[in-house]
């Protein structure tokens, strides 16, 4: 038998032999990315129009200390440092959470390191140290985020079930309501749930596990379950980031003025 010794070329950045826009898809991440990154950075240290009547802004969820009914532990301790808001407190973990995000990773690799721009593109290292390794080691630790985050969403549903309360100035008294604000807060956590839910972590933690996942019931049940949203991840993934951004924008100009909610019911 014959055999054919065949030398791999290594390619420079950005060399390929594709002919498509290959391009397009890392640049539009890049921008949707770092537009996200900037404003998430922006409201966060900004501290201030997070709230407003019975709704509250995603970022700032839960609300640990501040002069507000959402507070959970009252104002604001005098030896937490100034120039940190209520949302630095909370934000490591849903940050986290996409960070270490299988399908996160991915898009961000391309989009930011180039590793590689995209598929048979050329890139611009020519080694490769694995996940075994700092900083990429990190990204194991995403299982553990998955069940803080899953916590996360239990407050976020908990707030829209506070946004279904208006308070009457003139009475003192709560009075049942839905407003825009509540229904733009309602939909942020289906996006998320659609997210967490389909976590390619959740479903190994269902069926992982389980060499024949026919005989248990409730694990086949729920990995089933799983796997169905798991198959639009991506999809998901940008849509809670989108609703996320716009729930903090919605409670923003509100609690400005720039706005006023509109009581549907």
């Amino acid at each position: 038998m014959a055999f054919t010794s065949v030398s791999l070329e290594q390619r420079s950045f950005g060399q390929t032999l594709r002919r498509d826009a290959w391009w397009v898809q890392p640049l539009l991440v890049f921008l949707a990315l770092s537009t996200f990154v900037v404003y998430a950075t922006w409201a966060a240290f900004q501290g201030n129009h997070y709230e407003w009547g019975p709704y509250i802004s995603p970022f700032y969820s839960p609300l640990l200390f501040g002069d507000s009914a959402h507070s959970w532990f009252g104002a604001r301790p005098t030896w937490l440092p100034v120039w940190i808001s209520p949302a630095l407190l909370i934000l490591w973990v849903p940050a986290g959470f996409r960070l270490t995000c299988y399908y996160y990773r991915g898009a961000y690799y391309k989009a930011f390191w180039a590793d590689p721009p995209s598929c048979t593109v050329g890139e611009p290292r020519t080694t490769y140290r694995g996940e075994h390794s700092f900083p990429l080691i990190m990204q194991n630790i995403h299982r553990y985020f998955l069940y803080v985050a899953t916590l996360f969403l239990a407050i976020l549903l908990y707030d829209v079930w506070e946004a279904l309360w208006f308070l009457d100035t003139t009475t003192g008294d709560a009075s049942f309501g839905i407003g825009v604000g509540t229904l733009i807060l309602g939909l942020n956590v289906f996006f998320l749930s659609g997210y967490t839910f389909g976590c390619h972590s959740l479903r190994h933690l269902f069926g992982g596990g389980v060499d024949e996942l026919s005989k248990y019931s409730s694990c086949f049940f729920a990995y089933r379950c799983v796997s169905r949203l798991n198959r639009r991840h991506m999809l998901w993934g940008w849509f809670s980031l989108s609703s996320v951004m716009f729930s903090d924008v919605y409670v923003r100009i509100c609690s400005m003025g720039i706005w006023s909610d509109w009581r549907i019911l």
